[in-house]
């Protein structure tokens, strides 16, 4: 049993601290396809760090080309400089940091200063500063009618280590730029998203004697019993109704996935393998898993029905395909490509659909593992390991853009987005 925890931590384990705002981009797109835009500070103290907050927001969505020129001017009027006039948008914003945290926007067409969109945006706790900056980019993509960029609102769910045998979970946005510890003491692993409006998570507990499953409302903090399991219990996915859960549970000493339902508290075996299954995730309309197994001698994804045995292998390159996530028939995961027994290892992320076809790379350099799509599909979270450090990663998938937060010094166990 001692092995299969081994396993399922090597699985989930990767050392991170977070704080950044700074971020690096590349581009891939068309430029064409793209609005130029730059961002004007009309604040009375100007704030590079929201500056910069703000910039990644506009480039990770795929929709801008921005200008990386902190510029300044005045708020109340609708004046564009000549040199923002080869520009088709201007966004000028107010910040005030006094009685809380205040946020004006508004964006204007480039040629002639007119007022396309203007908002006031207003919050009591000052650390939460950077949600109010993504909300005003998420409106600001909205009004020019671009497809939705809302994931940049969602909060990120993780557990980091803070002694042996301890740990806390935190809530961050996805720059990580606020965070705020939600649970702290013992040792609480594996978050995971209980909802999609992000009321809730669940979490496993290793207080007792036996891991328990629990449900924690981040608002309440009201806290619930879900289930327990001897050796192991984790929950890797939830469906979309919230009614049913993927679990990886070892209760006869194997690590085996299983389906549960929250309503009736009844469980069924999905598969049943002499050796180690884990990290189930819902696939093909939510008819069958992708799942981690070692039925190879190795690591590697497979796929199977949830109302038949049949197993189906989807990576056939690679000898150590160690995590991965799922939205609808897209699949996500990382791969090792290098064999230093002793040394760094190179692991690439990987695209693919629920059948194995259509594979294509994401990053051709690195140690990148433990990816997570947004709740769209459309961008992939992922942590990069390199020789100037760690970093937490975004990649969108259509416009091909990603950007790396660096990160360091604490050991992050395992994060939900």
């Amino acid at each position: 049993m001692k092995y299969f925890l081994t396993f399922l931590l090597a699985l989930q384990v990767f050392t991170t601290s977070v704080g950044a705002v700074d971020a690096t981009l590349k581009v891939q797109k068309d430029v064409e396809q793209r609005s130029r835009i730059a961002l004007v500070d009309g604040s009375s103290m100007p704030n590079e760090k929201f500056f910069n907050l703000l910039l990644s927001d506009l480039k990770i969505s795929g929709h801008f080309l921005a200008d990386s020129v902190h510029h300044q001017d005045d708020f109340s009027s609708n004046f564009i400089s000549p040199e923002l006039k080869s520009k088709e948008y201007v966004i000028k914003y107010a910040l005030s940091m006094e009685g809380g945290v205040k946020l004006m926007v508004k964006l204007l067409q480039s040629s002639d200063g007119t007022e396309l969109f203007k908002k006031s945006y207003a919050l009591p706790a000052v650390e939460k500063l950077p949600f109010l900056g993504h909300k005003a980019i998420s409106d600001i993509n909205n009004a020019l009618n671009y497809p939705d960029i809302s994931w940049i609102n969602r909060y990120v769910v993780f557990s980091r280590y803070t002694t042996p045998g301890r740990s806390e979970i935190l809530l961050a946005d996805y720059t990580f730029s606020y965070q705020k510890v939600i649970i702290r003491g013992g040792l609480n692993l594996f978050p995971k998203w209980a909802d999609a409006d992000q009321r809730s998570f669940y979490y496993t507990s290793y207080a007792g004697l036996i891991p328990t499953l629990y449900n924690i409302n981040i608002y309440s903090g009201e806290r619930q019993k879900i289930t327990s399991s001897e050796g192991m219990l984790v929950c890797s996915d939830v469906s979309k109704d919230g009614n049913r859960l993927i679990l990886t549970m070892a209760p006869e000493g194997q690590a085996d996935i299983y389906e549960f339902n929250v309503g009736s508290r009844s469980k069924s075996k999905i598969t049943n393998f002499n050796g180690i299954d884990v990290n189930g995730k819902y696939v093909d309309d939510e008819s069958s898993i992708v799942f981690v197994s070692n039925r190879l001698g190795y690591a590697n994804i497979f796929k199977q029905s949830l109302r038949g045995a049949a197993v189906s292998q989807i990576v056939y390159h690679g000898r150590n395909n160690n995590a991965c996530d799922a939205h609808e028939n897209q699949i996500v995961y990382s791969s090792r490509e290098s064999q230093n027994t002793f040394g760094k290892n190179t692991f690439n992320l990987y695209l693919t659909s629920s059948n194995g076809s259509d594979t294509r790379p994401l990053t051709t350099t690195g140690a990148n593992q433990f990816p997570r799509f947004s709740t769209d599909g459309s961008v992939v979270l992922f942590i990069k390991h390199s020789g100037r450090g760690s970093s937490v990663g975004y990649i969108n998938l259509d416009s091909h853009q990603s950007l790396l937060f660096p990160i360091s010094g604490s050991k992050m166990q395992s994060i939900d987005w």
